[in-house]
């Protein structure tokens, strides 16, 4: 049978920053300690795939070889590529390469935008800022047009580069066999949420509905620039702090925006062009409210040092003990060792959580599954 290929793209939490000191925190909950048994080898190091291959762009170059940790955005992190890799390869029950492709705070409207979606059109706001603040309209058009879809030609490049040569990467590759595309994925999101110049109307029904159009036509493109009109396509939603309902006050504000963007990024799943075959995943499931929680315990409590730091004058000393002394009052052991092992980065980061970051990674491959139907097993 041919070797199935996998495509796996875009931006910093496609790269992946959970750390892998974070692997003991799956552990200490029943629901994920199954991970650990496909994630850890006897000795409970990081596996080493022998079955799933990688080759991997992104800032600092290219990387390839035996599915490993240190696919993610630097050496001591994984991305979703790892439990994809191993559970799409226990479903498949033979050898699989991965082709991944992701750079951190890359835009689908410019940095990823595919050849059919057209050039990008400033909107007649960013126009009049850009002349109330003198700058030059011509020079900023000139350097959006180089920057306009850069990232989706690297990304095409690279795929061809690679199939060009698999033995480079997976050296036992048999050539007669040949490879098959069998699926993509995308995973990125924050830049096009953020960007309220581009998506002016970002806090009303509707607001997003570029991004939605964009991610129709770079799905096409890509079929079409790599000869696979039918590619399985899986959408990871981007869910950030769980779902919307859960919010604390804090994140209520933006709850709304948070909604809209979610709702235009699957839609394309729901169109019916793309019907059986584009899929989409809500990453917002996996999300961990418990890490949430006692973030916000462990801010409040650093609200608290800080009014007590400006009404007294406490020496250092003085001040590390109150904060133990603080630790011990508002957190448990457990909790103050889940909050420890659990998060090793900032939230639009999934809190650089491996617990998380596991849970999308399987959540991509049994999605691709469906999507690639009952013959693929």
């Amino acid at each position: 049978t041919p070797l199935k290929v996998f495509l796996l793209v875009g931006q910093s939490n496609m790269q992946g920053h959970a750390h892998i000191r974070t692997f003991e925190h799956i552990g200490m909950d029943p629901e994920t300690l199954p991970f650990l048994s496909v994630m850890q080898d006897e000795e409970k190091q990081p596996r080493i795939c022998d079955k799933v291959w990688i080759s991997y762009l992104s800032t600092s170059g290219v990387k390839q070889g035996q599915l490993s940790v240190g696919f993610g955005a630097s050496e001591d992190k994984i991305g979703p590529e790892y439990t994809f890799g191993i559970y799409m390869q226990k479903h498949l029950k033979q050898p699989i390469l991965i082709i991944k492709t992701a750079w951190g705070g890359k835009s689908l409207h410019t940095d990823f935008r595919s050849p059919s979606a057209g050039p990008y059109l400033f909107t007649e706001q960013q126009i009049e800022g850009f002349a109330k603040q003198g700058k030059d309209l011509k020079q900023i058009k000139a350097e959006r047009a180089r920057m306009t879809g850069l990232h989706y030609r690297l990304m095409i490049g690279h795929v061809e580069r690679v199939l060009q040569n698999i033995k480079s990467v997976y050296p036992d590759y048999n050539e007669q066999h040949g490879y098959e595309l069998a699926g993509m994925v995308w995973f990125q999101g924050w830049n096009d949420m953020v960007d309220r110049g581009v998506y002016p109307r970002r806090d009303q029904p509707g607001g997003y509905d570029h991004y939605s159009d964009a991610l129709g036509h770079f799905i096409r493109d890509v079929r079409r620039d790599l000869s696979t009109p039918d590619l399985p396509f899986v959408i990871g939603v981007i869910g950030v702090g769980g779902a919307v309902e859960h919010y604390g006050a804090r994140q209520k504000r933006y709850a709304g925006i948070h909604q809209y963007f979610r709702s235009a990024m699957a839609a394309p799943a729901t169109w019916p062009e793309f019907d059986g075959n584009v899929s989409s995943v809500l990453t917002e499931n996996y999300w961990d409210m418990e890490l949430t929680a006692l973030r916000a315990r462990d801010a409040e409590l650093n609200q608290k040092m800080k009014q007590l730091v400006s009404n007294g004058n406490l020496q250092k000393k003085e001040q590390q003990s109150m904060r133990e002394k603080l630790r011990a009052e508002m957190f448990t052991k457990r909790e103050l060792e889940t909050l420890q092992k659990g998060v090793s980065n900032q939230e639009y980061h999934y809190l650089g959580s491996a617990k998380i970051m596991a849970q999308i990674g399987r959540g991509f491959a049994e999605s691709m599954a469906q999507l690639m139907g009952p013959s693929s097993n």
